[in-house]
């Protein structure tokens, strides 16, 4: 049995809320406690399926964790049980998580060897995991992969600083490879790096365990090895996901929404594509307030074109916003084209908006057309499945604006990356039910 969310849509809500903390720094930075015996804090993790598994394979692994509060743990790596990397238990749970993949950096610096399973995770095309395995083999590691029982085995005894031009700037390649290199003997450049506030995050944090990392912020880090790394305590972002999908959510069913202790100057350019959109949005303090609107009009380009809203690596706009942006446009004046470079199947979920109601060609796998109702026409309720966590939001921001009644279906995809979203949307008035 499989569990939904009942919506009755086209209230308007109220109030504030509180973003989580960012699940793709947790996934970053709880990985990173295995690079030193002491003990490591970390607080503002969110309370979501992704990275509860993670944290508990931790444990399996023999790391000492103990839940501090809510979102506080503490974690301390002493004795790892390297046997347990072959095991039937391992592979069944570090094979049904994304995240498994970031332990590996952590365990060659540290061990000198490493197995993991192959991956799953979510249904959104391929994701290589190349650049991941390319960059180990620079610093000297060699994998082979083993059939009979689906592991990669890696030996890295001897990890040895070089320079590094990822294929692609992936934020969790980046992060694997900073995290093997920073015990590696000398220095690693690493070109092409992926510089979100995530992984600049991941850097300052190792950086305080005594790492000596130059250039974070930009994609080019300069790695000095060190001999070992100690504890320390770190604080993760607030998810700017969670809060585009909060800005998107508050323009769609016209609501009055403040959004709190967002870390704005961390949001790159979320907050001025939303303005593109035509979302008024001011900053108080460090929370965005957003106005009810009935309106809001997409610009267009200075000569009159119409405006093209794209992915692309940090500082660029991240793509997983890219569906919420998608589905605000709907409601919009105005057409906007939406282009997924990133991604070859995010943009399927697009057939659910259209028997809502919603205008929008879908051009190629990457591209869609939005030509924005502009309030004129409401979305329809309607019953329908989430193909993964981004689309399963941008759907249920839909469903909150339909009018009459959505069933969403498979909603362990949305709550592998919100935590607690009916209830925190209950309480901005959201009509909303788990069956």
């Amino acid at each position: 049995m499989t569990n939904a969310f009942v919506i009755n849509g086209g209230k308007p809500l109220k109030g504030e809320i509180t973003p989580q903390g960012a699940k793709n720094e947790a996934l970053q930075v709880i990985s990173a406690v295995l690079l030193t015996e002491e003990k490591v804090t970390i607080s503002n993790i969110p309370d979501i399926k992704d990275v509860n598994k993670l944290i508990e394979l931790l444990g399996d692994m023999g790391v000492i964790v103990e839940r501090i509060n809510e979102h506080t743990y503490t974690f301390e790596a002493k004795d790892i049980n390297q046997d347990f990397f072959l095991s039937e238990a391992f592979k069944s749970k570090g094979g049904g998580l994304r995240g498994s993949i970031m332990i590996v950096g952590p365990l060659l610096a540290r061990f000198g060897k490493a197995s993991i399973p192959k991956p799953g995770g979510d249904k959104i095309g391929r994701r290589r995991l190349d650049t991941h395995f390319l960059g180990f083999e620079k610093l000297g590691a060699q994998f082979n992969y083993n059939p009979e029982n689906g592991f990669f085995n890696v030996d890295a005894s001897n990890l040895q600083g070089t320079y590094i031009l990822l294929d692609e700037a992936s934020v969790t390649g980046t992060a694997n490879v900073v995290m093997a290199a920073v015990l590696a003997k000398g220095t690693t450049t690493i070109y092409n790096a992926a510089c979100e506030p995530y992984l600049q995050q991941l850097c300052k944090m190792l950086s305080r365990m005594g790492a000596k990392i130059s250039g974070i912020g930009s994609n080019l880090l300069t790695i000095e090895g060190v001999e070992k790394l100690g504890g320390t305590e770190h604080r993760l972002l607030p998810d700017m996901i969670e809060i585009g999908s909060f800005i998107g959510l508050a323009a769609m069913t016209g609501s009055e929404i403040t959004i709190k202790d967002v870390q704005y100057k961390e949001l790159g350019m979320i907050p001025d594509v939303f303005r593109r959109l035509g979302i008024k949005l001011e900053l108080r303090g460090d929370d965005i307030f957003i106005p009810a609107q009935e309106h809001y009009e997409i610009e267009t380009f200075i000569d009159g074109s119409i405006m093209t809203i794209a992915d692309a690596p940090w500082p660029g706009f991240t793509p997983d916003l890219l569906s919420i942006v998608l589905v605000v446009a709907i409601q919009a004046k105005g057409s906007v084209l939406i282009h997924q470079k990133m991604f070859e199947s995010r943009l399927f979920f697009v057939d659910k908006l259209l028997d809502m109601g919603a205008q929008i060609i879908l051009c190629d796998p990457h591209r869609a057309t939005v030509i924005g109702l502009d309030n004129q026409v409401k979305l329809r309720g309607i019953s329908m499945t989430s193909p993964d966590i981004r689309a399963g939001v941008s759907l249920l921001i839909a469903a909150l604006s339909a009018q009459g009644q959505s069933t969403i279906y498979n909603i362990e995809q949305i709550e592998r990356g919100y935590q607690h979203i009916d209830t925190r949307l209950k309480a901005l008035g959201a009509d909303i039910t788990r069956i």
